[in-house]
C-alpha cells in the first residue's frame, strides 16, 4: 500500500513514516498542505495520514475538503492525526469528508490496525 504522510513537524513525520513503513508499506512524506493536494492529486496513494495544523494557505480541514472535491480523490481514506482535540475540530474534521480522527498522542498498534483493516478491504 502507498501512504501519502501530511505532517509539518519533522520528528513527528519521520516517526509515522518509520512506524508505517516498518509494516511493510511504501510512505510518502509531506510537510504542506499544498504538497499533499498536489501529490494525492497526480499519484496514486491507499491513505492519506493528515495533520491539520499546516502552514501556509491549506491547513487540514482545506486539503480534506479539496480532496474530497475531486472524483480522482474523493473516495481516498484520509486519516486525521492531530492535537486539535475539542467538539468543534472533530466535526469541522467530520464535515470536510474524513474517514477517522486520531487524537495526539495518538495510539500507533491502533493506527497501524486501521491501516491494516484499509489494506485488506482493498484487496
Amino acid at each position: 500500500m502507498r501512504v501519502l504522510v501530511c505532517e509539518d513537524q519533522d520528528a513527528i513525520r519521520r516517526m509515522i513514516e518509520t512506524l508505517v513503513g516498518s509494516s511493510g508499506h511504501e510512505v510518502v512524506g509531506v510537510a504542506t498542505g499544498a504538497k499533499a493536494v498536489e501529490l494525492a492529486s497526480t499519484e496514486r496513494f491507499d491513505i492519506l495520514l493528515l495533520d491539520l495544523m499546516l502552514p501556509g494557505a491549506l491547513d487540514g480541514f482545506e486539503v480534506c475538503a479539496r480532496l474530497r472535491a475531486h472524483e480522482a480523490t474523493k473516495e481516498l481514506p484520509i486519516f486525521v492525526i492531530s492535537a486539535m482535540d475539542d467538539p468543534e475540530s472533530r466535526q469541522r474534521v467530520k464535515d470536510a469528508g474524513a474517514t477517522a480522527f486520531y487524537a495526539k498522542p495518538f495510539r500507533p498498534l491502533e493506527l497501524l490496525k486501521d491501516i491494516q483493516a484499509i489494506a485488506a478491504s482493498r484487496k
